[in-house]
């Protein structure tokens, strides 16, 4: 039986007279394709399924079992009908309307760029290599050179060397790879990389000014990039490095050059999720008649539908302060579509509600005393400025539940030993006593818990003393991988000097029944080559916002001292 016209559209259906045709030769066939303006028919449902029908019954058993595939050749040769037709007014009114085809990644528009990468950006990322998405990247034979003088030792920066240069032998090693002609980035199973890798394999030839010394690294590296730039001219050749001074030497040199970007989770720091969100002050008239409320024990439960929702997360905190009207202090706890369910906190600020003889002194501190306190969260970010509570809010928290409630079975207390000044060498005794002089903000800590009982007498507060210090282990982060944490109450602190690797590292060691508490002032970050916008603790924050079992929120008051408050203002 010969094949049947093709059809003018994807949308339009064969007529019975169709069936009925002769063949033709495949030359005909494609010169009448070629010459032929499609027609289109409007065919109803009724049409369509009598057309159907009869060509079923017409049709014998041998031929019934092959139409699927029958009717997807004809349906490829309506597709190419489409693309060879001339006519300009029917492609036009062919493509409005037909139907739309599936959402595809918008294509990149204009050529792709060269990267020329230092080495510092392969040691701070390891998967740079596939970031660059249809970019193309350079490695210029001194990087190689110096990832091989890195690659030794129990460092990070060993231990990226040593992965840089795994992957690099993967792709070089995957089958039909060609060096001189690029090797792609995707042949290693990351699809997102769309271009390919080069190597140095010849020598260039460049000319820089002579007050740059020849032989040190730096200066080959942005001889080489002058000499891609020339070589690939109109072709955008960029240098991609970590070192600010490098970045400024290829700029004097005319040279396009950026930093390494990728790793930086948010641009700016003041865009960092906060966890509270003000009410505007017409809240109760724009959403005050949808708004449901019941009690449940000691809360409050209020349902809110309009404009506020879409600006709302789980476990966010919203309050509402006008002159002359209550206060509104809640809690998100349900999503759904366009409604929002909102629960009053319990009030740590009276007296009755104090946390190991603590009572909160201001809205956020409020706040984060909800979030430590609830056992559905297991996991809570605290940052804000020296003095703001963070400590004694997570070290008295921890006691009660420890000690009083008997939730959690001890306090696990790390930081990252990060100093500000320069290093006083290796410290004797055991890994608590290592620890010991970075814990001084602990042992502070302490001395303001243990006071609080003033019931007790000295043999009173003496025991006490003993008993909680029984109950807090200082470890140090060297040592935590591979451990699992069963019902521990854990705090980090100083968090905001860890890297999101480290972070992933420490988090991912919480059990069954643990709470992990993060802590850090993003202001104050000793680490080298971290930024607000790098730092662990950002990276934290950002990926856990929105989750049901976690809560953030920033600190903005301090309550150390009136001479603290002022230094961290103007200082």
């Amino acid at each position: 039986m010969p094949l049947p016209t093709a059809p003018a559209k994807r949308a339009a259906l064969l007529s019975e007279r169709d069936y009925n045709l002769p063949a033709r030769s495949p030359q005909a066939a494609s010169s009448r394709q070629q010459t032929e303006t499609p027609v289109t028919v409007p065919v109803s449902v009724a049409t369509v399924a009598e057309t159907v029908s009869a060509a079923a019954d017409r049709a014998p058993s041998s031929a019934r079992k092959k139409t699927p595939a029958r009717g997807r050749a004809t349906e490829h040769q309506a597709q190419a009908a489409h693309v060879v037709t001339p006519s300009a007014s029917t492609s036009a009114q062919a493509s409005a309307t037909a139907a739309p085809a599936k959402s595809r990644k918008p294509r990149p528009l204009g050529p792709s760029k060269l990267f020329v990468l230092d080495t510092n950006v392969l040691l701070h990322d390891p998967m740079c290599l596939f970031r660059f998405e249809e970019h193309d990247i350079f490695l210029p034979m001194i990087v190689l050179e110096e990832l091989d003088g890195h690659k030794k030792g129990m460092t990070e920066v060993a231990r990226n060397a040593r992965q840089t240069s795994r992957t690099l032998d993967a792709l070089a090693g995957h089958n039909g790879s060609d060096i001189t002609a690029g090797l792609p980035l995707s042949a290693t199973g990351h699809r997102m990389a769309g271009g390919k890798l080069f190597f140095q394999t010849q020598l260039l030839s460049y000319t820089l000014p002579t007050s740059l010394p020849q032989g040190k690294a730096d200066n080959q590296i942005l001889g080489v990039v002058e000499t891609l730039r020339q070589q690939h001219t109109p072709r955008e050749v960029v240098l991609v490095s970590k070192d600010i001074n490098m970045r400024v030497k290829a700029r004097a040199l005319g040279l396009a050059t950026d930093d390494y970007q990728n790793d930086k989770t948010l641009e700016d720091g003041d865009l960092l999720y906060a966890g509270a969100l003000a009410l505007s002050p017409d809240f109760w008239t724009t959403h005050g008649s949808t708004v449901e409320s019941w009690q449940q024990g000691a809360n409050t439960f209020y349902r809110i539908t309009g404009p506020v929702v879409p600006q709302l997360l789980i476990n966010q905190f919203v309050y509402f302060e006008a002159p002359g009207e209550p206060s509104l202090y809640a809690r998100v706890t349900e999503i759904r579509g366009a409604t929002a369910v909102l629960k009053t906190l319990k009030d740590y600020t009276h007296l009755k509600n104090s946390v190991w003889g603590i009572t909160t002194r201001n809205r956020e501190q409020n706040f984060a005393m909800n979030l430590l306190m609830d056992p559905e969260i297991d996991f809570v970010t605290l940052t804000g400025t020296a003095g703001t509570g963070k400590t004694l809010m997570a070290l008295a928290s921890g006691l009660t539940q420890v000690l009083d409630d008997r939730r959690y079975t001890e306090i696990i207390v790390t930081r990252a030993t990060v100093s500000v000044g320069e290093d006083i060498g290796f410290l004797p005794g055991t890994e608590e006593e290592k620890m010991g002089p970075w814990m001084g903000a602990l042992d502070d800590n302490l001395e303001v818990l243990g006071k609080t009982d003033t019931s007790a007498g000295e043999w009173g507060r003496a025991a006490t003393s003993e008993l909680i210090r029984s109950r807090i282990k200082i470890k140090s982060m060297n040592f935590m991988r591979g451990r699992t944490f069963l019902n521990k109450y854990v705090i980090i602190d100083e968090a905001q000097n860890l890297t999101p690797k480290q972070m992933k590292t420490l988090i991912t060691r919480a059990g069954p029944g643990t709470k992990i508490i993060c802590m850090g002032n993003l202001a104050q970050i000793d680490t080298p080559y971290l930024t607000e916008g790098s730092s662990g603790l950002t990276f934290a924050v950002d990926k856990f916002k929105g989750w049901p079992h976690g809560g953030h929120i920033t600190l903005a008051r301090g309550e150390r001292s009136r001479l603290a408050d002022f230094a961290s203002e103007v200082l």
